[in-house]
């Protein structure tokens, strides 16, 4: 019988068993050693348990099920390495829903296209990102909709009041993951590289 163990990931906890747990920390790792950011290193490492613990917590039916290979291999498959090599150690999973070299990804057991989400965009605002965030979500031009909110708060200040309703409502992006989701990206260790210099601005 396999030994199964506590462990603490992204702030979570979780029952792993002990095969999963080399693995997991195997990839880690191999992660670390290949993220190039120096001192952000804990940073980029901090995002990315994060990530497999949301990953983990989609994928449980309950806090009590343990972690076993199968997910762990599928978790490495989706994220892959920062820099985009190939995963050291990997056992070639090509599970349902999850190809590891076509930009699709595993997602709670089904094929999953990445989402685009609403957040701020902190890193282009003028205000408080709201303009941004959602020249990003449309795909049009950020002047656009500025000029569309000073044309609403020119006649009768609803542009004003919209600004102020979405700058409380709406999430600024901060982590690079939630980057990539704002630009309706799969989150990936190289996507989340890619924002990760920007993220923490």
């Amino acid at each position: 019988m396999k030994q199964v163990l506590n462990v603490g990931i992204g702030g979570r906890s979780f029952v792993i068993d002990e095969d999963a747990f080399d693995r997991l920390n195997s990839y880690l790792n191999a992660f670390r050693s290949k993220t190039g950011m120096g001192y952000q290193t804990k940073e980029v490492m901090d995002d990315l348990e994060m990530r497999i613990a949301e990953i983990f917590t989609e994928s449980l039916s309950s806090r009590q099920e343990v972690v076993d290979i199968s997910l762990v291999e599928r978790v490495i498959a989706q994220l892959g390495m920062p820099d985009g090599s190939d995963i050291p150690g990997n056992t070639g999973y090509n599970g349902t829903g999850s190809t590891a070299d076509s930009g699709e990804y595993w997602h709670s057991g089904r094929d999953s296209r990445p989402v685009k989400k609403l957040y701020r965009d902190t890193d282009h605002n003028f205000i408080g990102g709201v303009a941004s965030g959602l020249a990003c979500y449309f795909d049009v031009d950020v002047l656009v909709i500025r000029i569309l909110f000073v044309i609403l708060f020119l006649f009768g200040s609803f542009g004003g009041w919209i600004y102020i309703i979405l700058w409380i409502a709406v999430p600024a992006a901060r982590t690079s993951a939630e980057k990539c989701r704002m630009h309706g990206l799969p989150v990936t260790a190289e996507n989340m590289r890619r924002f990760y210099n920007t993220a923490n601005h």
